[in-house]
């Protein structure tokens, strides 16, 4: 048997040998192919906060831009050092970025929410600026840039609030955009956009709240009757201190004062309503002459304003936004989690080596 085994030619022997290096070679080639098309594992998500957010190549000087992501995209989370993190969008495109440009899902709701509820507040008036205008998703020059008012665009102004910031205190209004989208923008920079005839008549105060109070023809033209709410300047924890309406006359084709008081100190909302007689009723808090604080209720009728009723309260109407959570990535604090993420930046290196 041994010396019949020892007649068959060498290939015989070496035959099995080839078709294990074979298997082997096509055993590698598919693990490579696996390893190709396996997307690196996520260790969080985050969502753009602000208006656009660029993904760089890498962390450094001019690095370039691998991809931008837009206003409320997810972004899956791959890497983190320090406050930057490596994002991938669900195309696949992945670079480094800012991560308190990264909202949570929590606080990407409570932004949505924020719209909605400002929405369906009563509007004081519409505003235009005169130069791009960013709006911020809370009442801080360091908060991401939601969206940026454009020269010859209007905003429906629904709120204020003064904020003190590294020493200084700065007005800032919520401003409500198409869409139920809502953001805080600096006050000085808005202009109110009522008609410049009677704008001019403001004399260097600031106009925070204007409403038109139904119209008048005089010939061709309709003119309106307007209620306006005053700040001599800003910086006050109130929203104006004077309040006059100004009445078309037919007989001297202009503007005249109908009613006007002052030294108020009152607070967003202004409520107008028109009556079903006829006439406007306009209703606010505020306190006169350093009273007490109370609801006063007016009613313009037959091209005159009287009280209506005053009624104590305790405190200016509440005007809280739904509350923000710190802008920050959601970070992973489980076991499993800290080992992918060194795994993942292990892979990383070795890759750019």
């Amino acid at each position: 048997m041994t010396a019949a085994l020892g007649k068959l030619p060498l290939e015989t022997y070496r035959l099995p040998m080839r078709r294990r290096e074979s298997l082997q070679c096509l055993a590698c080639l598919l693990l490579a192919g696996c390893r190709h098309n396996q997307r690196e594992p996520a260790i969080g998500e985050g969502f753009v906060a602000a208006v656009s957010l660029n993904l760089y190549r890498d962390l450094g000087p001019n690095e370039p831009v691998a991809a931008v992501a837009a206003h409320g995209e997810r972004l899956e989370i791959l890497a983190r050092r320090r406050k930057f993190v490596r994002a991938r969008r669900a195309s696949g495109e992945s670079g480094w970025t800012d991560g308190d440009l990264l909202f949570s899902r929590e606080q990407m709701e409570e932004l949505r929410l924020l719209g909605r509820w400002a929405a369906g507040l009563p509007v004081q008036g519409r505003a235009s600026v005169l130069a791009p205008l960013n709006v911020h998703t809370s009442p801080s020059r360091s908060a991401p840039n939601l969206a940026q008012i454009q020269e010859g665009q209007s905003v429906d102004v629904v709120a204020h609030k003064l904020i003190a910031e590294n020493g200084l205190s700065e007005d800032w209004s919520l401003v409500v955009l198409p869409g139920e989208v809502a953001g805080w923008v600096l006050t000085r920079r808005l202009v109110m956009n009522i008609p410049d005839e009677v704008a001019q008549y403001a004399e260097g105060r600031r106009i925070m709240a204007y409403f038109p109070l139904g119209e008048v023809r005089d010939g061709q033209h309709s003119r309106h009757h307007w209620l306006w709410a005053t700040l001599n300047r800003l910086g006050r924890p109130y929203e104006f201190d004077s309040l006059r309406l100004f009445a078309w006359s037919l007989r001297r084709k202009r503007y005249e004062t109908a009613f006007l008081v002052r030294n108020l100190r009152g607070y967003y909302p202004i409520e107008v309503t028109p009556e079903p007689a006829g006439g406007y009723r306009f209703s606010l808090v505020a306190s006169e002459k350093d009273g007490p604080l109370m609801r006063i209720t007016y009613l313009w009728q037959t091209q005159r304003v009287r009280v209506l009723s005053r009624v104590p309260v305790e405190a200016p109407p509440p005007l809280e936004p739904p509350r923000l959570a710190p802008a920050s990535a959601p970070a992973e604090t489980s076991l499993l989690s800290r080992w992918r993420q060194f795994l993942a930046e292990r892979l990383a290196r070795r890759k750019r080596q």
